[in-house]
């Protein structure tokens, strides 16, 4: 089976869980047998991954173009996975085009409009309700959901939004979520015991609106309450691709120091007491919480942080909500032994109950292999992705082309 990925951006585990959810998807279909292949109309930094040592073909392309009809015609995928609705927006009408009988697999990272509508009501300084849904990006994302033959949603909380408030289908969906090796008795030992270990620390990609407002307000609401219990304690604070504004926060004198990126994650974390994550929107599975968990590293975050890590497990830490609140969960954290060693046995148990490849993997596997086998029954029940593709995907067609006229 030939599978090819479409990526937004070339991926780049080191600086985002993007990065990492798309290696996780790789290796997914690699264990299944699949040839993958993976194309991208971005630009490479030097943090991409080495694709070529993995056996993935790579292959630079571009929008809007037609040297991406040859391109798809000539591979003839069996599979293939748009990494972002915006990417099936851009190539799903050439992929169904030239390559008609290919399942059509969204991968959806996190749910762009209900980030976005969490976003609008942080800015109106107002509480999330549903009618933040109701936001263009929404209206996107679900069409594109509703053109694909199958779409991998990595939230158990996303799931339920989907089908109970935009009614997709369950059939059109898998819940499929941080797929890891488990954690063994011999890494626990291996860990380094709260005494061995200094400071807080978080971390994330700047281009990421949610880390940098999580940052931001860690810096001016929550830092100030820790400081003052807690005067020796340092505030690590770590992400690629900062910019100005980032920079701006850094403030040696008050222990609040922006790094920049890490060389390794697991290393800073590790290093740390306390992993603190105050995100005030996103959406999705927060890479940086399981980062933490396979560190032995207790967490803070919010509810927004939480959801969809732990389901009825315990977590690993605390869930605060409010600036006085969090700081004081922090310092509890970072000052108690007994706490924080409950907190580290739980996050060891979230990731052996909750995010295992080796569970995960075939359950990924036996959806494909059923909707490969039942293509054309699963395409005559889905009447409304049909009619967007009649109606809508064609405006999008004929402005690809006319950008592509243009552009010649």
């Amino acid at each position: 089976m030939k599978a090819l990925i479409i990526g937004n951006v070339w991926p780049e585990p080191v600086s985002s869980a993007a990065g990492t959810r798309i290696m996780q998807l790789l290796d997914a279909l690699q264990q299944v047998g699949c040839k993958v292949h993976f194309a991208c109309a971005a630009g490479k930094t030097p943090y991409a991954e080495n694709l070529e040592a993995l056996e993935v073909c790579s292959q630079e392309i571009k929008l809007n173009d037609a040297s991406f009809d040859a391109y798809i015609k000539n591979l003839q995928p069996d599979l293939v996975l748009f990494d972002k609705f915006v990417i099936e927006e851009q190539f799903g009408w050439r992929v169904k085009e030239h390559c008609p009988d290919a399942l059509r697999v969204l991968e959806t990272i996190d749910l762009h409009g209900l980030r976005k509508g969490r976003e609008a009501a942080l800015k109106e300084g107002a509480d999330f309700s549903k009618k933040y849904l109701h936001n263009d990006f929404a209206k996107r994302e679900i069409a594109s959901i509703y053109r694909c033959d199958l779409t991998l949603v990595i939230s158990e909380f996303e799931m339920a939004l989907l089908q109970d408030f935009f009614k997709v289908p369950a059939s059109q969906l898998v819940y499929l979520p941080f797929m890891v090796e488990a954690i063994t008795k011999d890494e626990v030992k291996r860990w380094k015991s709260l005494k061995d270990r200094k400071h807080f620390v978080t971390i994330g990609n700047f281009r990421h609106e949610p880390n940098w407002l999580s940052v931001r307000y860690l810096k001016t609401e929550i830092w100030p309450h820790i400081r003052k219990q807690l005067p020796d304690a340092e505030m690590h604070v770590y992400g690629s691709y900062p910019a100005e504004k980032h920079s701006q926060l850094h403030n040696p004198r008050e222990k609040f120091q922006v790094l920049g990126r890490a060389e390794s994650a697991h290393e800073v974390i590790e290093d740390s007491r306390v992993l603190l994550a105050p995100l005030l929107t996103g959406a999705g599975l927060k890479g940086k919480l399981l980062d933490a968990m396979q560190c032995g590293t207790p967490a803070v975050t919010t509810s927004v942080g939480a959801e969809g890590m732990h389901g009825k497990l315990p977590f690993n830490g605390s869930i605060a909500d409010t600036p006085e609140a969090f700081a004081q969960a922090a310092i509890d954290l970072y000052s108690n032994s007994e706490s924080w060693q409950e907190a580290q046995n739980n996050g060891v148990e979230i990731i052996n109950t909750r995010f295992q490849a080796d569970f995960w993997q075939p359950v990924f596997a036996e959806r494909l292999n059923h909707l490969k086998e039942n293509r054309a029954d699963y395409r005559l029940h889905n009447f409304t992705g049909a009619m967007l593709w009649h109606q809508s995907l064609q405006a999008s067609k004929f402005m690809s082309k006319w950008i592509e006229l243009k552009n010649k």
